[in-house]
């Protein structure tokens, strides 16, 4: 049996799986860590908060999201597709990160001052009052100057694989919002404090991630122009798409905040917590295969076998995942606490949901690190006509209609993108023919 096994790794296919199969149970275990941190903090948020303030708290972060993506726009994807062709040279490395804070930081200034407003409106709408609306907004800036940097620090490691420091620096931060949380709100249970305890911890993480990405960038080079070419045009693609998904990512949200109450939100929110359970998945991706499916080369063939056996394997966490909370809903539901315990219909379907939302956003990154942006108009516009449809035939004041809602939509988006994803790869083939053809 020895021998056996020996042969088999020393098999070229099989030896590659076992590498696969170490770094995803190392990364996985790590992230496991991580985000174990990350929901214990999120479900003391939902015990040590009242309804109330836990729907203003739902409010604020859905907002964070929102405003978090429009600061993006497309940069972070543009980051990682230019960095991943020239992520072995530091000096072309160094200038395309530089390139997306600037643009960040432009980007960032706009959508603040645009999407406040709109937040404080929300706020005080469900009765927080315009003193404690304004302290929420107050504590929101930490957290999205964190969240600015976060992600465009971490393409240098991400592109050359140093994963450990990466997952050193988010445990550390996770650890010191969950020390933050305990204290704070056993003092004062407010959604002003449990924003606050977020975005303080990620501050100082960021300090030292900057110093963990020095090892492969210079933090001082200065904007690249050819860079910023190459990102603004994923941008501008992007940017139309970016403002409607970003409201779209946060729909079920803002529907419940327009049709139903205080409570509704609250459930919603709390429902969303068990579906951070996948960002452990989430952090895999975005470590591990994101930044390798950037690197391969341009070859239809690679692609679609890559493409085919991560969709296969996302598809069975899919249907296994809801398929559990099917099976055990009450042990779920028994997390969140009494107030949430009889959510045992909504909690399947909020699991289903957020399965197939992950998919969803796994497949876009995809096609985005290889710069395929399907058209905003077409995209958009199609999204928007099945939404109109799904509006008018759900009662939205509903929990449960809301997350059916949030259900078909992603279906939808999973349709849409895979099917465009099957276009490039066909448009790719049809130019390495027309390429060999002269030599043939």
């Amino acid at each position: 049996m020895k021998a056996l096994l020996l042969r088999a790794a020393a098999h070229p296919r099989y030896s590659a799986a076992i590498r696969w199969g170490k770094l995803l149970s190392v990364i996985a275990s790590a992230q496991m860590l991580i985000q174990g941190l990350g929901f214990l903090s999120g479900f003391l948020v939902i015990h040590m908060l009242s309804t109330h303030e836990y729907g203003l708290y739902t409010l604020a972060y859905a907002m964070l999201g929102t405003i978090t993506t429009l600061a993006d726009a497309g940069i972070g994807s543009g980051v990682m597709a230019s960095g991943g062709r020239v992520w072995q040279d530091r000096a072309a490395l160094s200038g395309v990160l530089a390139t997306g804070m600037s643009l960040r930081r432009k980007f960032a200034l706009a959508t603040f001052a645009i999407s406040l407003p709109v937040l404080l409106y929300m706020l005080v709408r469900h009765d927080a009052g315009w003193l404690t609306a304004s302290l929420i907004i107050l504590a929101l800036i930490p957290a999205f100057v964190a969240m600015l940097t976060q992600d465009l620090l971490a393409v240098p490691l991400r592109l050359h694989q140093d994963v450990t420091p990466l997952q050193k620096n988010d445990l550390l931060g996770n650890a010191g919002r969950l020390v933050i949380l305990a204290g704070g709100l056993f003092l004062f249970p407010l959604t002003v404090v449990a924003v606050l305890a977020n975005g303080l911890p990620r501050i100082w993480a960021n300090m030292q991630l900057r110093r963990l990405a020095s090892r492969f960038v210079d933090l001082s080079a200065p904007p690249d122009p050819v860079a910023q070419k190459e990102i603004l045009a994923i941008v501008k693609r992007t940017l139309p798409g970016t403002i409607y998904y970003c409201v779209s990512g946060q729909i079920s949200v803002w529907l419940i905040s327009i049709y139903g109450n205080t409570s509704s939100i609250a459930e919603i929110g709390a429902l969303g917590r068990l579906s951070a359970l996948l960002t452990v998945l989430g952090a895999v991706w975005s470590t591990v295969v994101t930044p390798r499916f950037a690197r391969l080369p341009a070859n239809s063939k690679l692609l679609l076998s890559t493409f085919l056996k991560i969709f296969a394997a996302v598809t069975l966490l899919v249907i296994l995942i809801p398929a559990l909370v099917y099976l055990f809903p009450t042990q779920v539901l028994y997390i969140l606490g009494r107030s949430y315990a009889s959510l045992t219909t909504e909690v399947v379907l909020s699991a289903l949901g957020g399965c197939m939302s992950m998919m969803v956003g796994w497949l876009y990154a995809i096609s985005l690190t290889r710069g395929w942006v399907m058209s905003p108009v077409i995209s958009i516009t199609l999204s928007i006509v099945v939404q109109i449809v799904l509006i008018l035939l759900l009662n939205l004041s509903s929990t449960t209609n809301v997350l059916i809602y949030a259900i078909l939509n992603s279906a939808w988006g999973l349709v849409m993108y895979s099917g465009y994803f099957f276009y490039k790869i066909a448009e790719l083939r049809k130019q390495e023919l027309a390429a060999a053809e002269p030599s043939a």
